[in-house]
């Protein structure tokens, strides 16, 4: 673990909570506007369209689109189901910029401000460049670095992004190592060399989350929060 020089971190759900933020912000909006909404399952189908739209961008099915882009398709699909057809223009932008105010989970701050004091630190994540930086400001996230696919033209898991940031960095794969909730992401980052870190977040997919509750491979480093991993990486 002494050649690890920097560290890297999948966003959402890792970082921050994409789906009780969702909620929250639009749920006030929703509100103020009196408009009636099951916000939490709009959350969840948005984001269950997360990975077949980049595959379709992975595979060469359409030429590279940022993630701003395809959430926005993926809200047009879902508008009628909800009720929301009607919204205009304005909220539509509002409602899909809500991607670029996600909350981080409780530990995330203290747990960034720790290892930032030893370590590069930024991010490895799907999510556009304008996006990650907007959620920075808003969520007060310490980046050191902003990694994109957008930065690659990759989405994860291809193995551009991984090695993309490693060499971006001036490291040796061995010396970067990707921290996330998502067992199938760090698999990849190994799969290239990375060291990884596991943190669970149970709830990242509400109540009733069946995957990503633990390890499933003996990866580098497995800790509670990001608080813990900081206390395990010594710092």
């Amino acid at each position: 673990m002494t050649q690890v020089q920097a560290l890297v971190f999948d966003v959402f759900g890792t970082v921050v909570d994409w789906r009780g933020s969702i909620a929250a912000d639009l749920g006030a909006w929703g509100a103020q506007r009196g408009i009636a909404c099951d916000w939490a399952a709009l959350a969840d189908d948005w984001r269950a369209r997360y990975q077949p739209q980049m595959q379709r961008v992975r595979s060469g099915a359409v030429p590279w689109t940022v993630l701003d882009a395809l959430h926005r398709e993926a809200l047009e699909e879902l508008l009628p189901k909800y009720g929301l057809q009607h919204l205009d223009e304005a909220d539509r932008c509002h409602l899909n910029r809500v991607w670029h105010r996600l909350n981080p989970w409780a530990d995330v701050r203290e747990g960034l401000r720790r290892l930032k004091s030893r370590y590069v630190i930024g991010t490895l994540s799907n999510g556009n460049v304008a996006l990650l930086v907007n959620m920075a400001k808003h969520a007060d996230l310490p980046w050191d670095v902003v990694f994109s696919a957008e930065t690659f033209h990759a989405y994860k898991p291809l193995p551009q992004t991984y090695l993309g940031a490693a060499h971006m960095l001036d490291l040796r794969p061995g010396e970067l190592m990707l921290c996330a909730a998502h067992n199938d992401d760090l698999a990849a980052a190994r799969a290239q060399g990375l060291r990884t870190a596991f943190m669970p977040r149970p709830t990242e997919y509400g109540p009733s989350q069946t995957k990503n509750l633990g390890p499933e491979q003996d990866w580098d480093v497995v800790a509670s929060d990001f608080v813990d991993l900081a206390q395990r990486l010594g710092v």
